[in-house]
């Protein structure tokens, strides 16, 4: 059972997951049918489908027409003939146990015992699932996160019975589709990111239960001062607070009395008007950032925290793997286990510790593996060690970027993509430690790009300088400086957003090219802010005072293909052109001379701030003194010899 097997694909489902599964296969290439128990039913979802992969055609996100990935779909109500010939069945049916009984008795009866069958649950064990059949091991859990085509997370997870050829084959599976997977290696309720989420919204539930809190100071604490994309009533609101509800009470957990106080009034979010927040006769989750006051949390992150090390030490998921499932299934601005070591383990220990004496309650009781690592002296980056190593790292770790040196080329990837690679002040403090630190000698160029497939960087994540003074914001964020002054030529590989931040961090590359779908803006000025990453005066160098003042003052985008009109990017090229450009551009400086290009960039770039006598003279001593070097020698060489020359920076 491996991925090279794996060529047709059947969904068991049409609703809003089973038909987003098909369309995200069908999108990788995959044959699919998607079968539902009513013609109905399975209309809708391929309705849904089809309205979907139009708006990605018209926004360039698929690199084939609607019509093409749609010939790959095939429907029907019948599930032997859905079934019959797949190499990969996923069920996404309702979260009903006898229900997913019945189909996967059927479907050992259809199938091959060579069959990968997968369920898509949320909530129930795999290993209840694989129960209906006679052979668990070929039974795994491929948790999507909703909507399938937008979230980038899939939680791969065992059963009690399943094989690690099984769990291999979907890992590869989920890759082959352009998603990120991570193993989850025991059937643990929750799973990784349900179980980190559960304090987030649990905690907050019952300090306001005992009122020690209040809903707001809760919101804007979590969201304004710690970085979270929405505060835990605000997502407890959008989510259903019943679902909360269910699932503390399938799990026999307790559930807050706030929590039960809302479900019993049928007040369940935004789908009934009312929840925690007033959807019909009010502002709906109207938090300010002053409304934060005195929130403790510290207590909610040490829960998450603790249910953390539980993951980890009971060997359900390594750290990397929880971190990974917290910022792409729910948008955390950093890993919980990189922000436990940074906060200290000793600290979120004594923590636990304190409510636990105080209080009795089970919750705040710390798990074995966090007293294990304190009592090591593994508390968290200060002491080298926590949930991550940091004694052996020549550079970094760093957890908001990624970056690979080969062939004379860096190539920086900013990590933030459930974010659309927003810049906090840990991503650009990264950005600022990799290139001061990496050896520059190995370096013949440097390229920039954002992960995932929607922006370069739309911008600064404002909430992540919350706790900044004012004083401190004043100064040039040090990394566009880096990267402007690093003495390597630096290419922006910009496909889609470039915006605020992003547009500044651009701007400081000596290079940029873009896709034709990209969009450039300095929108800050929406906020009554201004571009503070050098942008206004980059774009005047650029662009002219005229066209600048238009992008600043205006705060409006605009499209690739005018960007290169105004100078503002290299090229403007289709998608399925842009590596070929890329490799074009990156050839060239990474075959070029490493002193000369050193000295054309400082020269050119410092020759902006002079007179143009003072630039004219750097210029001459520049030239001055590349003339004596090896590289010069060499380039008169070949180009006597007719070849191409090898320059090796001396």
């Amino acid at each position: 059972m491996s991925l090279d097997s794996i060529d047709r694909v059947a969904v068991l489902g049409a609703g809003n997951m089973g038909h987003g599964i098909t369309e995200v296969t069908a999108m990788a290439g995959y044959d699919v049918t998607m079968r539902d128990i009513k013609d109905e039913f399975v209309e809708d979802g391929y309705e849904s489908i089809e309205w979907s992969l139009q708006k990605l055609e018209e926004k360039e996100l698929i690199d084939e027409s609607a019509d093409d990935v749609l010939s790959r779909i095939e429907t029907t109500t019948d599930l032997e003939e859905a079934v019959s010939d797949a190499d990969l069945v996923i069920e996404a049916a309702p979260e009903d146990l006898d229900l997913k009984h019945d189909i996967f008795s059927d479907l050992e009866e259809y199938t091959s015992e060579e069959t990968l069958l997968a369920t898509n649950t949320s909530s129930l064990p795999i290993s209840d699932i694989a129960a209906a059949v006679d052979t668990p091991e070929r039974v795994l859990g491929l948790h999507f996160f909703n909507p399938p085509v937008k979230m980038d997370l899939v939680e791969v997870i065992y059963g009690e019975d399943t094989s690690d050829e099984a769990a291999e084959a979907g890992y590869e599976w989920i890759e082959s589709i352009g998603k990120t997977p991570i193993y989850v290696r025991k059937d643990v309720r929750g799973f990784v990111v349900n179980t980190i989420v559960g304090p987030f919204g649990g905690e907050p539930a019952f300090m306001v239960s005992n009122d020690e809190a209040t809903i707001r100071e809760a919101d804007a604490t979590m969201v304004h001062e710690r970085g979270y994309p929405m505060g835990p009533f605000e997502l407890a609101d959008l989510t259903g607070i019943d679902v909360g509800y269910h699932v503390r009470k399938e799990g026999d957990s307790p559930i807050p009395p706030i929590t039960e106080e809302k479900v019993e009034a049928e007040e369940l979010g935004q789908k009934t008007g009312k929840g925690f927040y007033d959807y019909e006769g009010g502002d709906g989750a109207d938090y300010e950032p002053e409304d934060a006051g005195d929130f403790d949390w510290l207590r909610v992150e040490a829960r998450m925290i603790n249910r953390a090390a539980f993951l980890v030490g009971e060997d359900v998921a390594k750290p990397e793997e929880v971190d990974t499932g917290v910022q792409l299934g729910l948008g955390f601005p950093e890993g919980i286990c990189r922000r436990a070591d940074k906060i200290g383990l000793d600290t979120v220990l004594e923590k636990l510790e304190t409510l636990y004496a105080e209080t009795g309650e089970d919750r705040f009781e710390p798990h074995p593996f966090l007293e294990q690592l304190v009592a090591e002296g593994k508390t968290g980056e200060e002491a080298g060690a926590g949930f991550y190593d940091y004694s052996d790292d020549e550079l970094g770790p760093y957890h908001d970027l990624n970056y690979d040196l080969e062939d004379g080329v860096l190539a920086i990837e900013l990590d933030r993509p459930s974010r659309m690679n927003a810049l906090s002040n840990d991503l650009l403090a990264e950005i600022d430690d990799l290139l001061t630190a990496v050896e520059t000698d190995e370096v013949r160029c440097v390229t920039l790009e954002g992960a995932g497939d929607r922006a370069f960087s739309a911008g600064a994540d404002i909430s992540g300088f919350g706790d900044a003074e004012p004083t401190d914001l004043m100064d040039v964020t040090p990394a566009f400086e880096t990267v402007n002054d690093f003495p390597r030529p630096v290419l922006a590989k910009i496909d889609g957003f470039c915006l605020g931040g992003g547009l500044e961090l651009a701007l400081a590359c000596d290079l940029r090219i873009a896709t034709e779908r990209s969009s450039f803006g300095a929108p800050e000025i929406g906020l009554g802010l201004i571009p503070g990453g050098g942008g206004t005066q980059r774009l005047t160098r650029i662009l002219g005072e005229t066209r600048a003042k238009e992008l600043v003052f205006r705060g409006n985008h605009i499209d690739a293909d005018r960007a290169e009109e105004w100078g503002l990017i290299n090229r403007s090229v289709e998608r399925e052109e842009f590596d070929d450009t890329i490799e074009e551009f990156v050839d060239d400086l990474r075959n070029g001379p490493p002193i000369g290009l050193k000295v054309a960039k400082k020269v050119m770039n410092e020759g902006q701030d002079a007179s143009l006598d003072a630039a004219l003279a750097m210029e001459s001593q520049g030239f001055g003194l590349l003339i004596s070097t090896d590289d010069v020698l060499e380039g008169t060489a070949a180009f006597a010899e007719d070849r191409d020359p090898e320059f090796e920076g001396k």
